[in-house]
């Protein structure tokens, strides 16, 4: 049987492109969906699809589109490696222009009605943050954001709601730091997982821990649904 998902690649703007995974209705809120380092691989095309069969207009943005468009990596060695390098390329102008184009253009979509939220993973959820920082979004969810603590001047600039999820045992993401962000973003509903570690929403990695993402997943469907489609 065929999915009753819909899903295509759309121009965001020249060279710019998105995964775009339209739910069964064929519209509904947006959601910007952010992904890991790893870029749009196998697993964030099936998180896309996944939030698409639960009613949303998913997009997500190709943010290595100026070193490796449409990058597809795995979670070891060189695709590893070659993440990493791609990351730190990535500075924070250029995603604040990315996440201003990518909102503009799901906003803009026939198929989007009322509300757009933000959600991602690691350096995406770390730009879920940004865009609630930065944008008029109107919801944004981050997990195990990282450098999130690091942002924290702009937490005077959040004014959408904002949920975040993180991992009790976590190299990149102490919970010193997560400490840091629980202070300083206090209207922030924030959850942290005993027993998870970085990248415990993913299937695909050794830290995957079924308990923690499925309770994740189902706190992030209530608050969005809570927050953009009013339930």
């Amino acid at each position: 049987m065929s999915s009753p998902v819909a899903t295509h690649w759309i121009d965001i703007t020249p060279g710019f492109a998105g995964y775009l995974a339209l739910p069964p209705a064929g519209r509904g809120p947006g959601l910007l969906l952010w992904p890991e380092i790893f870029g749009i691989n196998p697993h964030i095309q099936a998180v896309a699809e996944q939030y698409a069969l639960d009613g949303f207009v998913v997009l997500v943005p190709d943010v290595f589109w100026r070193d490796a468009p449409r990058v597809e990596l795995g979670y070891e060695g060189a695709d590893r490696d070659q993440a990493l390098g791609l990351m730190r390329r990535y500075e924070e102008a250029l995603a604040r222009a990315d996440i201003n184009a990518a909102l503009q253009a799901l906003r803009a979509r026939a198929e989007v009605q009322g509300k757009v939220g933000s959600l991602g993973y690691c350096m995406g959820g770390r730009l879920a943050y940004l865009t609630a920082a930065t944008t008029n979004v109107d919801a944004a969810v981050a997990y195990y954001g990282g450098g999130i603590q690091n942002l924290l001047a702009l937490a005077g600039d959040v004014h959408c709601p904002l949920q975040l999820h993180y991992a009790e045992i976590d190299d990149s993401i102490p919970l010193t730091a997560v400490q840091s962000v629980r202070q300083g973003l206090p209207q922030a509903d924030l959850h942290l997982y005993n027993g998870a570690r970085h990248g415990f929403n993913c299937w695909a990695r050794a830290a995957y821990h079924a308990p923690s993402a499925a309770l994740a997943h189902g706190r992030s469907l209530a608050f969005l649904a809570h927050t953009l489609a009013g339930a």
